[in-house]
């Protein structure tokens, strides 16, 4: 992980190490997709996944706003924004490669900006969240497709989101101890995505289940039921053992059970509410 140095900010060598490793559309085999091994599922899983993408833009907007008063955390996601941006853009050029287009005016219904979160570790938290799904998702996926240049992309933006985990895993532990008192907000976030009976995306708890024009069409929680039915039965256990491991390391608490969360949430039963300290909506700025 880039480290900063006295006299500069995080964001500054996280763009420093992006610009090294940026890749772009144009480095993809575009003009040579192998039309013979697009199996038809692909393209609503592709379209699920331009859907998911098309969020970075109300995303960038809620966390510039809720994170008005951090310079370094706002310049990282001003980058991570641009990433998602471009896997956005990549995987609606695969579709157009095979002669399929998108609705832009489902795109456009998606660009109404993120509530804040219930504080500004929940929302980094619930990005943590997801980017470790969609790296594990993507990364799945780019074994399991058999159209080489859809393969390729799917593992580029995969190792993309394990990169905007980690930095997002950066902010929030220096957010905690910073803020000790955000944590139960975090802890409430983690205990909602790791507990569940199904594997929940943020974007599609907080974008597409809740826009009335996205009815209907592909989402991401068309690319999960993909994941799931291709991935062995204890994907999502392995998944969300994932999250708890590497959200403990951020929290500083082992999270490696479900009940090791409700005891760490029951151990701050006496300090107020988050909504108490900053009443604002459940939502967090969300993408990928």
């Amino acid at each position: 992980m880039p480290t900063a140095t006295a006299d500069t900010a995080h964001s500054f060598e996280v763009f420093q190490h992006y610009e090294r490793l940026q890749w772009k559309v144009s480095d993809l085999d575009l003009n040579n997709i192998r039309q013979d091994l697009v199996n038809p599922v692909y393209v609503p899983l592709v379209k699920g996944v331009v859907m998911g993408e098309a969020t970075s833009l109300p995303g960038l907007h809620g966390f510039l706003s809720e994170f008005d008063d951090d310079y370094d955390c706002s310049a990282f996601v001003a980058v991570w924004a641009y990433q998602e941006l471009q896997h956005h853009y990549a995987f609606r050029a695969w579709l157009r490669g095979v002669g399929v287009n998108i609705d832009q005016s489902k795109i456009e219904s998606l660009r109404e900006p993120y509530e804040a979160g219930v504080t500004p570790s929940a929302t980094l938290t619930t990005n943590v969240i997801s980017e470790i799904i969609v790296n594990t998702v993507y990364r799945a996926l780019s074994e399991w497709v058999e159209e080489p240049v859809l393969s390729d992309l799917f593992l580029r933006a995969s190792r993309d989101e394990a990169g905007h985990a980690r930095e997002f895993l950066y902010y929030l532990k220096r957010r905690l101890e910073q803020r000790p008192h955000e944590l139960k907000s975090v802890l409430e976030r983690i205990h909602f995505y790791v507990t569940s009976a199904r594997l929940n995306h943020p974007v599609g708890v907080y974008k597409h289940q809740r826009v009335e024009e996205m009815r209907g069409y592909e989402t991401v929680d068309d690319v999960i039921d993909v994941y799931l039915q291709i991935s062995p039965p204890d994907a999502l256990d392995k998944l969300q053992a994932k999250l708890r491991r590497m959200l403990g390391t951020a929290v500083g608490l082992d999270l490696s059970r479900n009940s090791a969360i409700r005891g760490a949430m029951a151990d701050l039963s006496d300090v107020p509410a988050a909504a108490d300290l900053a009443p604002v909506a459940s939502a967090a700025p969300v993408a990928g």
